[in-house]
């Protein structure tokens, strides 16, 4: 699909039956006109993830071009490592820039959900990659609330859920600082909200998310994960298979994510940069 408007055309490929698409002819390098820039909007809507080919932006150049949709989010004062702390470095590598076989953000998630203000989009730019693997992979939550049973569906509308970056960095066996909890103290999201531009619903959760607020702890943690476990179906899951130059711009609001470590992160580097859109409160 192309579109011509009163700037460059643009073309849209979906990238998989489930979710995605693929847009070229833009350099992300320039500001876009106000027309490009609201049809990439709706196509960020329509299919929740847009994959920008063949793009080369520097630190400022992606500060740029992300700023062009909304409100920047800044990082964890523990997870940056630009000279711009509005910038993270995705990386697999140490210090002195050689591969510590470890890789980050495996669990599903989306980004800032213990924010009270959780992110609307990620920018990730891909730097180096692997030559093969490590994957970002994409969960589709609005088909995964839609395919559940209209009696659980209901039973979920309303449940509010409490999101903890304390809970979520223990349950990786990470002790979280005082300065990142005073940052990030626990915040409550209903766990089922609607995407304001279509109305239709999704779940929202990840691992940050911890239990059903006024229930028990485990129990509602069961329950988070029997959800998760359904989500994240074959049938409701994209795997982006990185091109040099692809740069993704997805929606958190309705998508679960992770990284994929099926390459050797002894070996290769893995190594991205990302932005993120402050959003609004979910509802």
């Amino acid at each position: 699909m192309s579109m011509t408007l009163d700037a460059p055309v643009f073309t849209l490929e979906p990238l998989s039956p489930v979710l995605g698409a693929a847009v070229s002819g833009l350099d992300l390098r320039r500001p876009l006109p106000e027309a490009t820039k609201r049809a990439v909007y709706d196509a960020f809507v329509r299919y929740h993830v847009l994959c920008f080919r063949d793009q080369h932006l520097d630190e400022d150049q992606q500060i740029a071009f992300t700023e062009q949709f909304g409100e920047l989010e800044r990082h964890m004062a523990s997870n940056t490592g630009t000279r711009n702390p509005l910038v993270h470095i995705v990386t697999n590598l140490d210090k002195d820039g050689n591969p510590t076989g470890k890789v980050a953000s495996t669990g599903w998630h989306s980004d800032k959900s213990f924010r009270p203000k959780p992110s609307l989009a990620t920018i990730l730019h891909a730097q180096v990659m692997p030559p093969e693997g490590g994957e970002t992979c994409f969960a589709d939550m609005i088909a995964a609330y839609e395919a559940l049973p209209t009696v659980e569906r209901a039973e979920l509308d309303g449940v509010k859920v409490v999101h903890s970056w304390k809970i979520s960095r223990a349950r990786m066996g990470i002790v979280a600082t005082p300065e990142e909890l005073a940052d990030a103290p626990p915040m409550v999201h209903p766990l089922v909200r609607a995407i304001p531009e279509t109305g239709r619903k999704a779940l929202f959760m990840g691992e940050h998310a911890a239990y059903f607020e006024g229930q028990p702890e485990d129990e509602g943690h069961q329950r988070l994960l029997a959800l998760t476990a359904h989500a994240v179906e074959e049938r409701f899951v994209y795997r982006h298979k990185w091109r040099q130059g692809d740069m993704l711009m997805w929606d958190n609001r309705c998508l679960l994510h992770r990284a994929n470590p099926n390459f050797d992160a002894r070996k290769y580097p893995r190594v991205l940069h990302r932005t993120c859109l402050r959003g609004h409160a979910p509802a």
